[in-house]
């Protein structure tokens, strides 16, 4: 079988592209042909997560194996696409270059029989060309007022007024250190 994605970049234009692969390639695969396809010279890292319907990451699956013990971690070399995506499940992210953070939507949009004479994967379909920059990445927190006051103890000047006359703190004769 043959899977046609839709590869978005996540940007303010309508960058895309339409890229066709067998479903019986890897996400190794996948991610040359998405690098390819957008014009990357694929000498960075990049990854897969998986996500729901409403694209809230999930799983990732890098492109080698970073975990404790060597083989425990699995990469896109060891998934099929059609292991990740059918029917059912249709969308994945990829994120190329994690200093830029190019990041893609992507979704299969068709599985279709192999066409005769057909090479892949290939680029069916291109929209928009690539920027010179990734779009900036704004990370916002749940709940921006908790994570201030994470430590927060409620002490006050006078709470530290009990160590004024703390004579149990020896000289240790450092204060030419500080001048």
């Amino acid at each position: 079988m043959v899977y046609k994605f839709r590869v978005i970049l996540d940007a303010a234009d309508d960058i895309f592209r339409d890229i066709a692969i067998l479903a019986d390639d890897t996400l190794e695969d996948f991610h040359n042909a998405i690098f390819n396809s957008f014009g990357f010279d694929g000498m960075e890292v990049a990854s897969f997560y998986t996500c729901d319907d409403t694209w809230n990451q999930e799983d990732e699956i890098p492109m080698f194996d970073t975990g404790d013990i060597p083989g425990e971690q699995k990469t896109m070399s060891d998934y099929l696409l059609s292991d990740i995506l059918d029917k059912e499940n249709t969308k994945i992210i990829y994120v190329y270059d994690f200093i830029s953070m190019w990041t893609f939507l992507v979704e299969l949009a068709a599985i279709e029989e192999i066409v005769a004479g057909n090479t892949y994967p290939e680029t069916i379909f291109s929209v928009g060309e690539m920027p010179a920059e990734a779009m900036d990445k704004h990370f916002i927190a749940e709940d921006e007022e908790e994570e201030f006051n994470e430590f927060e103890d409620d002490l006050d000047e006078e709470d530290l007024d009990m160590f004024e006359s703390d004579d149990s703190f020896e000289d240790y004769g450092f204060e030419e250190n500080w001048n």
